[in-house]
């Protein structure tokens, strides 16, 4: 072979090793690019993990959030008791709320400024801090006072609501003449004995005495139109009240029970001329 030949030849291969087959470049389109992409091509591309820094990050800012909530709720949590701790000593220690009026209620033959003399509540004192109990319980010692209570109103008012003692009958003995109330209890020292009020001929009455209590329970009971009749009570046993009428009247009451009916009845019974009325069973009336 000549030399000729021998170079052609070797430039064909070396042509060849160059620029390749145009299969060849197109299944390599790296090689042609000088494999510019690493990539595959039509596959996607992995998102890229954060990495330690990032995570680090992350979770410091989110510790710093959770501190800061921590803080926040401490500064509410200390508002609200300091707010608590304020509006305590301000309606407990102090005047902010005081008594300024003292309102009585239900006095009508004892004068409102009696019953307030008898509570003494001093003025401006902590509406929160008056005891009730104790102001009401003072009220009572009032002769004319049977009951009293105690109630606050807000800002500074203290109510003072009283029942007061009515007498149904006087007692006459060497401790003075005294009024006697529906309970049985001799509650006021008068000069004379009040018009229109029965004597009670007991011993030493009392509420604690079954046969008072029943006597002035029974007076208590009559309708007025029969009540201003009575001049005396008396009684030996609870069964057996007995009352004096004017005009040298005597009624036998009995017990006390069927008050309304025996009350009926004997209205009807004084229109008849007698001494003696026994409606002491309002079934059988006698007249004598």
């Amino acid at each position: 072979m000549s030399t000729t030949s021998q170079r052609g030849s070797r430039r064909s291969r070396a042509t060849g090793t160059a620029s390749g087959s145009p299969a060849r470049a197109a299944r390599e389109p790296g090689r042609r690019t000088g494999r510019a992409s690493t990539s595959k091509p039509g596959r996607p591309q992995k998102a890229r993990k954060p990495g330690k820094s990032g995570t680090s990050r992350a979770s410091q800012r989110a510790r710093g959030g959770s501190r800061r909530q921590v803080v926040q709720r401490r500064r509410i949590l200390l508002l609200g008791v300091l707010t608590v701790v304020t509006l305590g000593y301000l309606l407990w220690f102090t005047p902010f709320l005081g008594v300024s009026t003292v309102e009585v209620v239900g006095a009508r033959t004892v004068a409102a400024q009696a019953v307030r003399s008898a509570a003494a509540v001093p003025e401006e004192q902590p509406l929160l801090r008056v005891d009730a109990d104790e102001v009401a319980a003072r009220v009572r010692e009032l002769p004319d006072i049977a009951t009293a209570e105690v109630t606050r109103s807000l800002p500074s008012t203290l109510t003072i609501t009283v029942t007061e003692r009515r007498a149904v009958a006087y007692h006459d003995d060497d401790r003075g003449i005294r009024l006697v109330d529906a309970t049985g209890v001799p509650y006021k020292r008068v000069e004379e004995p009040p018009d229109g009020l029965p004597r009670l001929e007991l011993f030493d009455p009392g509420p604690a005495d079954d046969v008072t209590r029943t006597v002035t329970g029974v007076l208590a009971s009559l309708p007025d139109e029969l009540a201003d009749q009575v001049v005396a009570a008396r009684a030996d046993t609870p069964g057996a009240v007995e009352f004096d009428f004017t005009d040298d009247r005597i009624v036998r009451w009995g017990d006390a029970e069927q008050n309304t009916e025996k009350a009926q009845v004997l209205a009807v019974l004084l229109t008849r001329e007698g001494t003696v009325y026994d409606v002491s069973s309002p079934e059988l009336p006698t007249v004598s």
